[in-house]
């Protein structure tokens, strides 16, 4: 039996709080909610980012919207990469933000990139995936 309060190893705890944090940034719930009004089901696939690319962008009147918005935007499009680049991981900097950890050790600031996104449009949160799946 595994009784987690008696403790574990340090590396089983590490991947408990890895799958657990990845959990909770993959919520996204404003994201999903904008998603859905339009139609697009947010699988956690990268052609669900593509249809994110295709949502008519309403939001960018409002501010707090945007930042919240690009917030999950990034948050979201660290999901699909985690789930579906091999080696990927999460990854959260000394400051808190989290990141998106590469095999090759490269860090990729998503939630930067999803606030452009929801800001102005460019780079695509496709476009993105595609430069990160690559390398």
């Amino acid at each position: 039996m595994n009784f987690p309060f008696l403790g574990k190893r340090r590396e089983d705890r590490r991947t408990h709080d890895a799958e657990g944090i990845g959990d909770l940034l993959a919520d996204c719930d404003l994201l999903r909610s904008q998603a859905s009004r339009d139609g697009v089901r947010l699988d956690d696939s990268a052609v669900s980012l593509e249809q994110l690319d295709q949502v008519l962008p309403r939001w960018r009147g409002d501010d707090e919207i945007v930042t919240w918005l690009g917030n999950d935007a990034g948050l979201y499009l660290g999901t699909v990469i985690v789930r579906t680049v091999p080696g990927a991981a999460w990854s959260i900097r000394s400051d808190g933000q989290p990141v998106v950890r590469l095999a090759s050790g490269r860090e990729f600031d998503v939630v930067a990139s999803g606030q452009e996104w929801a800001a102005v449009g460019v780079p695509e949160l496709s476009q993105l995936y595609g430069e990160v799946a690559e390398t």
